[in-house]
């Protein structure tokens, strides 16, 4: 058995040689950075970091949340955003209402799904004191965070093997992968999948 960091993955199909053909019971440490980065490429990706989940840079009354920071406690990984609104009533080019600046906190459970680290249960741990931005953030903390956090390992190793045959002489190929099991243990996700690989 292997413990490998995230997402140094194409060092881990390459020590799966042990076995010739098939390989099982390997495990990842997916670390708190790789997560959080796995955010900032699918959802941050708006100006400065952004993800607006009403309006836009450009609007007078907007909504959004930013650097997200990922953390482990207990079973469970935790996303915490920092949020800034001004929501109201648009004239003239300005936002008639309140401005708003809070953080909020999520967590959820690692569930194997397939070929993929999904994430299920969202609890709001922290919202702001707002009733108006609230209505905001729980749909975007509760549905769309922890589905954007989800990760397809195995298309991930078929990207870090594309020039497995330039950097090692030998072409290797993912042929199919389950995540079996996942689950936090200190500061990392630890996730146990089967691989098959054939080599040419």
């Amino acid at each position: 058995m292997r413990f490998l960091r995230f997402p140094a993955l194409l060092a881990a199909a390459l020590s799966i040689f042990a076995a010739p053909v098939a390989a099982h019971a390997i495990e990842i440490k997916v670390s708190a950075l790789a997560l959080e980065r796995t955010l900032h490429t699918q959802l941050f990706n708006g100006a400065d970091g952004r993800y607006n989940f009403r309006g836009s840079a450009t609007t007078p009354c907007f909504a959004y949340a930013q650097d997200p920071k990922v953390s482990f406690k207990d079973e469970r990984i935790v996303i915490h955003v920092t949020t800034h609104a001004r929501l109201g009533t648009k004239l003239r080019g300005s936002c008639l209402g309140v401005g708003l600046d809070t953080d909020a906190d999520v967590s959820v459970v690692p569930d194997a799904q397939g070929e993929s680290i999904g994430f299920r249960d969202p609890s709001l741990d922290h919202l702001s004191e707002s009733r108006e931005l609230n209505f905001l953030l729980v749909p975007f903390l509760s549905k769309k965070l922890p589905q954007q956090m989800k990760l397809n390992a195995a298309d991930l190793i078929r990207q870090l093997l594309v020039k497995s045959a330039e950097a090692t002489g030998y072409d290797v190929k993912l042929d199919n992968l389950k995540v079996h099991s996942m689950q936090v243990s200190g500061d990392a996700l630890v996730v146990d999948f089967d691989g098959d690989l054939s080599v040419h």
